[in-house]
C-alpha cells in the first residue's frame, strides 16, 4: 500500500512538473491597430515563445523522469510543445503579413 501510494504521488509530482509552454494566439483582437513598431516588438515575443517551446524538448531532469516514472506525461509535453511552436509560427506569418499589408519597412 505505501509504495503504491509512493508511486502514485511522483507520478503526480512528475506531470505537474511536465512542459507547458504557452500557446500564443495566432490572432488578437487589436492586431490591426498595431503600428509597424508594435508588430516588430509582437514578431520578436513570438520568436521567444517558439524558443521557449524548443528548449522544453530538450532533455531536462523533468522529462528523463516524465520518461522513467509517467512516460504518457512525457507524450503531453511533447504534444504541447508541437501546439506551441506551430501556434508562433503561425502568429509570425500573421504579424508579417500585417507588416506588409501596412506597408512597414
Amino acid at each position: 500500500m505505501k509504495i503504491r501510494i509512493l508511486l502514485i504521488s511522483a507520478a503526480m509530482v512528475v506531470i505537474a512538473g511536465c512542459a507547458t509552454p504557452h500557446v500564443v494566439e495566432v490572432e488578437k483582437i487589436g492586431d490591426s491597430s498595431l503600428t509597424c513598431q508594435q508588430i516588430s516588438d509582437q514578431i520578436d515575443e513570438a520568436n521567444k515563445f517558439e524558443k521557449a517551446a524548443r528548449d522544453e524538448r530538450k532533455v531536462t531532469g523533468k522529462n528523463v523522469a516524465a520518461a522513467v516514472l509517467f512516460w504518457p506525461a512525457l507524450l503531453g509535453t511533447y504534444a504541447n510543445t508541437e501546439d506551441a511552436i506551430n501556434a508562433a509560427k503561425e502568429r509570425k506569418i500573421h504579424l508579417r503579413e500585417l507588416y506588409k499589408k501596412k506597408g512597414c519597412s
